[in-house]
């Protein structure tokens, strides 16, 4: 019974201690442990300032274009829908495909071309052997548009007309150069769309002016000529058949008329929409090439190691104290062989600064243990004869 009323005691001494307890039982974990502590601390650390030794650095270059919107949409959806579009045809394949010709950049080792490096010549090799289809243009040409693919980004800023493009390289001149050609590459595929379209659109409506034309003069000369009683009017006609025809003449020459003026205000609404288009993109800010590397960034680095450290130095202390804390309350398995050695163990495990719960565990644990284990009065004793 005062075995377990001292368990118990104890127990809940640990559950509730005061903050000035907390503290001491903190620093004394931290004396414990620390040299464990320190070798994960320079262990994260170490490993931080290595990765940031040989990580290829990353620059980024950013430009804007502005959506030109010369009607303005009926709703925010529209609006959105307009911009988004943009962005779409910004990152579309097509237009990459484009860029990626212009600049020559499949041929470029930093988006997937071959190499003179170990990878190369092991892909050569197995290629040469047979091991390895040869790598067609398609294939070239594939490689070179997922990595630019993951390099390219574009997004709307805010609930503006403004999408701000970026572009990821290891040589902030190049990201530079290849953003600036992205933007002018969009906005003259955006001009020569709208100029073949209107090109084909105003070719048929000139032919067809053309054609309506012809046929209004042939009809008023037709009325003219059947006036002066040249063209089709004989003496066996009746008055009656006379005006009749003459009705028929005039009123085709009518039609005629103004289906040819109809096509000639189609064709100039067509030549105005042209030189003002609804939507048009512009370059707002250059690219220009980038002063500091955008990645890694050493202060995130370098923090996430310290914390990763110590969070890592804090487990393996609590894992090596439950590991401790195991062997000596396991039970039998604990079990001290001689008193002797009870009495010499004693100032050995309270050196380590070990809570005062695991002490008074291994002086309490069993109160039914054989002479020669841990007793119950004074805590230790040397056996049958003490």
């Amino acid at each position: 019974m005062a075995q377990t009323r001292r368990t118990e005691g104890s127990t809940d001494s640990e559950e509730f201690r005061s903050p000035v307890e907390s503290l001491a039982a903190a620093l004394a974990f931290v004396r414990r442990h620390l040299s464990i502590m320190s070798l994960a601390f320079l262990v994260t650390v170490g490993g931080a300032t290595f990765y940031l030794a040989t990580a290829t650095q990353t620059y980024t270059a950013t430009s804007k274009l502005v959506i030109d919107a010369k009607a303005p949409p009926i709703d925010a959806a529209s609006a959105s829908t307009m911009v988004e579009s943009q962005i779409a045809i910004i990152k579309s394949e097509g237009l990459a495909r484009a860029v990626i010709r212009k600049l020559g950049l499949a041929e470029d080792a930093e988006f997937g071309a071959p190499s003179g490096g170990l990878r190369g010549t092991i892909k050569s090799m197995l290629r040469l052997f047979g091991f390895m289809e040869p790598e067609t243009e398609f294939d070239v040409m594939r490689r070179a548009l997922r990595s630019f693919d993951r390099r390219l980004s574009a997004k709307r800023v805010g609930l503006t007309y403004i999408i701000e493009i970026t572009f990821e390289s290891a040589d902030p001149q190049r990201a530079a150069k290849i953003l600036n050609t992205i933007g002018e590459t969009h906005i003259a595929a955006q001009m020569e769309a709208k100029f073949k379209s209107g090109l084909g659109e105003e070719k048929w409506v000139k032919e067809r002016i053309a054609e309506l034309s012809t046929k209004a003069s042939a009809a008023q000369n037709a009325v003219t000529e059947y006036q002066a009683g040249g063209v089709g009017k004989s003496s066996s006609q009746s008055p009656a058949n006379a005006q009749g025809n003459l009705r028929e003449l005039e009123a085709a020459a009518e039609t005629s008329t103004k289906a040819y003026e109809n096509f000639v205000r189609m064709l100039r609404y067509m030549e105005a929409q042209q030189q003002s288009s609804n939507t048009e993109a512009h370059l707002l800010i250059e690219a220009s090439r980038p002063l500091e590397a955008s990645s890694p960034k050493p202060l995130i680095v370098f923090g996430i190691s310290i914390v990763g450290g110590l969070f890592l130095g804090i487990a393996l202390g609590m894992l090596r104290d439950l590991f401790v804390r195991g062997i000596l309350v396991v039970g039998d398995a604990t079990r001290v062989p001689s008193g002797i050695a009870c009495e010499q163990a004693q100032p050995a495990v309270v050196n380590q600064n070990y809570p005062s719960a695991v002490l008074s565990r291994l002086r309490w644990q069993d109160a039914r243990d054989e002479p020669g284990a841990l007793g119950v009065q004074g805590g230790f004793r040397r056996g049958p004869d003490a």
